[in-house]
C-alpha cells in the first residue's frame, strides 16, 4: 500500500506492507513548493529505494480531508492518475482518522484538531481501544471554546494531537489534556496506511474530497444569491 498525505504543510508518503505489518519507507517534508511539485517525486524515492516498482503497488490510499482545498486536490488527482494507470484501487481517509493512527500507543480518547480560520477547527474524537479507533463524535468544524467545553464533559484524559493541538493546549490546559509528541501532531501518511489497512477500497473515479466547510466559490456564489 502507498500512503499519501497533502492536506496541511507537509507533503507526506508512505509504503506498508499490509500483511506483515512492516513500513517499508516513509518520507514525510515540509516544503515551500507545492505538493504537486514534490509528492511524486518523494513516492517514487521511496518505492526505489525498497527496490520496488510502481507496479508493485497493490492500493494507494490518500488523506481526503478535511485540510488544504489546494492540498486536498493535488492528492486525489495524484492518486487518481496513479490508480488509472496501475489499474489498482484506492481509499480517501479522513485526515483526522489519519492523526489519532499517528498514535495508538495512547490506549483512551483521542482527539484529532486542525486549525481552519480564525477561532475555528476541524475536529473529531475517538475512543481507541488497544488500536482500533471508535468515533466518539461525527467530524465537524467547530469553535475551540465549544470544543474545549466538550471535551471536558468526557471526564476523562484526552490526547490531543494534529497542528492546532498545542496552540489549544496552551490556551485552554487541563490535567486532562495531553498533548501528543511533536511527530504525533503533523499529518503523515503512516497513519493514513494504518486507518486504510481495514477499509474497503474503490475506483478511482469514485473517490471524492471532504472539505468540512465551504470552499470560496460556494460562499460567493452564496453572496451574490443574497444581493440578487
Amino acid at each position: 500500500m502507498l500512503g499519501i498525505d497533502t492536506t496541511g504543510k507537509t507533503a507526506s508518503a508512505a509504503l506498508y506492507d499490509t500483511e506483515s505489518e512492516i513500513f517499508l519507507a516513509q518520507s514525510t517534508l515540509y516544503t515551500q513548493k507545492t505538493h504537486s511539485q514534490v509528492i511524486m517525486p518523494i513516492c517514487r524515492d521511496i518505492i526505489a529505494q525498497t527496490g520496488k516498482k510502481m507496479s508493485d503497488i497493490d492500493v494507494v490510499a490518500v488523506a481526503n480531508g478535511p485540510g488544504s482545498y489546494t492540498g486536498l486536490r493535488i492528492g486525489a488527482a495524484a492518486v487518481k492518475a496513479m490508480c488509472f494507470a496501475l489499474g489498482c484501487p484506492c481509499c480517501g481517509v479522513s485526515t483526522l482518522e489519519g492523526l489519532a493512527s499517528c498514535n495508538l500507543s495512547f490506549n483512551g480518547i483521542i482527539c484529532s484538531l486542525m486549525k481552519a480560520r480564525g477561532e475555528l477547527m476541524y475536529a473529531c474524537s475517538y475512543r481507541n481501544s488497544d488500536g482500533v479507533l471508535v468515533p466518539l463524535c461525527e467530524e465537524t468544524i467547530i469553535e475551540r471554546s465549544a470544543l474545549a467545553e466538550f471535551l471536558e464533559s468526557l471526564n476523562e484524559e484526552v490526547l490531543l494531537c494534529g497542528d492546532g493541538a498545542a496552540d489549544f493546549a496552551a490556551d485552554y490546559g487541563r490535567k486532562a489534556f495531553i498533548l501528543a509528541p511533536p511527530s504525533g501532531r503533523i499529518q503523515n501518511a503512516v497513519g493514513i496506511c494504518l486507518a486504510a489497512a481495514s477499509k474497503e477500497f474503490t475506483e478511482p473515479e469514485k473517490l471524492e474530497v471532504s472539505y468540512l466547510q465551504k470552499v470560496k466559490a460556494e460562499k460567493d456564489l452564496e453572496d451574490r444569491t443574497r444581493k440578487a
